[in-house]
């Protein structure tokens, strides 16, 4: 047994494969009952020896018996509303003071889990001498629904969930060192609504000094983020959908019952050629000063080193396999494009986007649509921004696609993840894996796992088993591209910067 003497109580964890481990670690206190949408508040610690030899519960979220058909399930029961706890994995509970690596899961807002096996810390601790913390949060109505100031203490706000990575952060900065962790040297990871979480923690002045630097895999940045007037829009559908009239009532609900209106409330707001979110951070002022893909230009957080990236086809992960896209005629997905760029230009941007993939058919182009306007553009507008100062992001691409589903899939949302973990063993239930050439898989993931590392120690990416990686500046837009063949390439993605910019000239 592994054990701990930290200051909020002392742990009794295992030794795995030469870590130290400890699991379902309380960072904040249960989120239940009349403190159901409420800020986390700090756990008040515990007297005598925890046992933190096993996971605890994940937080409430939809599941589906057999699992999805790309990522094979995203979050496993338990659930439990009292699920604000943290994983540690570490090479010793020393005074070592070793770097330390936070990740926080994705899952489009409702979905994941920090302490699933696939974002188990294990490799990044052992071959990076890193100390890894992995975060629950609420995540779902629990975490997003906004419940309108009248509700909320005064000058509490409306994201729950961010109050959560808060205070999670503040443990990891009052308690790591106990674990042989550095205070000093904390780096934020996520992907997807984790990056989303990730920006939106280092731009919080509360977090100043707490975070040294961020990698952001595949930010969704691009989303159109509501204020907390046009939240209140999607909390009466959802009260609706859960058959109560007020607050009280909703509170009272089993979360059980909060988990079935969700799945109404994703009817209802889905539409067609975009992402279906039917939870979304509010940016209220409080908690949530602005939207997070512009947190790392301001004030303190824009020091911070940052990494960001993207994969090539976003979108397929979400539409690929849709029958309701693959069937889609060029009229419709140029009546989607206008959307974004205005009927008169849509024409073109569809012809463009043609013209960018041979042989692409309608639903390809949407997918790229999709792909630019979330994920990939605001990305690199981002980078743009940081580049014109003395500050500036390291940016890549992952270009190797799956092989699964006769390569419909591309380089989806998501493919990066078991490469840059370098943990394909934790990831066999997923289809977006399969097939993979081992030789070609395991030599990128080795390239891709030892730049996370490299840059969660220094803040620098590059080591000795890569092409050199430069920071991406204004004049050069350096990208590394991780494919079957690693290359870092000036300005990789700017054909889809430079189509995007004619939405900052169209008039709203």
């Amino acid at each position: 047994m592994a054990h701990v003497h930290a200051p909020p109580g002392s742990l009794r964890g295992t030794f795995e494969d030469g870590l130290a481990v400890f699991r379902a670690v309380p960072y904040a206190a249960p989120p239940v009952g009349e403190q159901r949408w409420r800020p986390a508040r700090p756990h008040p610690g515990w007297t005598g020896t925890r046992d933190a030899t096993a996971d605890g519960p994940s937080a409430p979220q939809m599941h589906l018996e057999g699992g999805d058909p790309v990522l094979g399930g995203h979050g496993s029961p338990p659930f439990d509303e009292d699920c604000l706890t943290l994983d540690i994995w570490t090479p010793a509970a020393d005074d070592a003071r070793r770097p330390v690596l936070v990740w926080i899961h994705g899952g489009g807002f409702v979905s994941g889990s920090g302490s699933l096996p696939n974002y188990s810390g294990a490799t990044f601790s052992r071959d990076g001498d890193l100390v890894v913390v992995s975060i629950n949060y609420r995540i779902g109505a629990l975490g997003y629904l906004y419940t309108g100031s009248e509700d909320e203490p005064k000058g509490s706000g409306a994201n729950h969930w961010l109050t959560d990575q808060l205070t999670a952060l503040r443990w990891v900065r009052d308690n790591i060192a106990a674990f042989g962790g550095d205070p000093d040297s904390i780096t934020v990871a996520g992907q997807s609504g984790g990056a989303v979480s990730t920006a939106a923690l280092a731009g919080l002045p509360e977090s100043q000094g707490l975070i040294r630097r961020v990698i952001l895999m595949s930010p969704p940045f691009g989303l159109d983020l509501p204020t907390p007037e046009a939240s209140l829009e999607r909390t009466a559908a959802f009260m609706e959908l859960a058959g109560v009239k007020t607050l009280a009532e909703l509170r009272a609900l089993p979360w059980p019952a909060l988990i079935g209106a969700t799945g109404g409330l994703f009817g209802r707001t889905t539409r067609w050629g975009y992402w279906p979110t039917p939870f979304l951070p509010v940016i209220d002022g409080v908690t949530l000063p602005r939207h997070p893909a512009e947190s790392l230009l301001h004030g303190a957080a824009a020091g911070i080193e940052v990494m960001i990236g993207w994969t090539r086809e976003e979108a397929n992960f979400g539409f690929a396999l849709n029958e309701a896209y693959a069937t889609a005629d060029p009229d419709r997905v140029t009546a989607r494009i206008a959307d974004t760029f205005g009927p008169e230009a849509a024409p073109g941007v569809y012809a463009a986007y043609e013209r960018a993939r041979p042989g692409a058919g309608p639903a390809d182009v949407l997918m790229d649509l999709i792909t630019d306007e979330l994920f990939r553009v605001p990305a690199l507008r981002l980078a743009e921004a940081r580049a014109q100062t003395e500050h500036p992001v390291w940016a890549y691409q992952f270009d190797l696609p799956a092989v699964a589903y006769d390569g419909r899939l591309g380089a989806a949302h998501c493919l990066e993840l078991p490469f840059a973990f370098a943990n394909f063993d934790q990831w066999a239930h997923a289809p977006l894996t399969a097939g993979l050439n081992p030789a070609v898989r395991d030599g990128l993931a080795r390239t891709m796992h030892e730049a996370w590392i490299a840059f969660a120690r220094t803040g620098d990416p590059n080591h000795p088993g890569m092409p050199r990686w430069n920071p991406y500046e204004k004049g050069t837009r350096t990208t590394m591209r991780f494919d079957s063949v690693v290359t870092a390439l000036d300005d990789l993605a700017g054909d889809s910067l430079r189509l995007h910019e004619r939405t900052a000239d169209r008039p709203a």
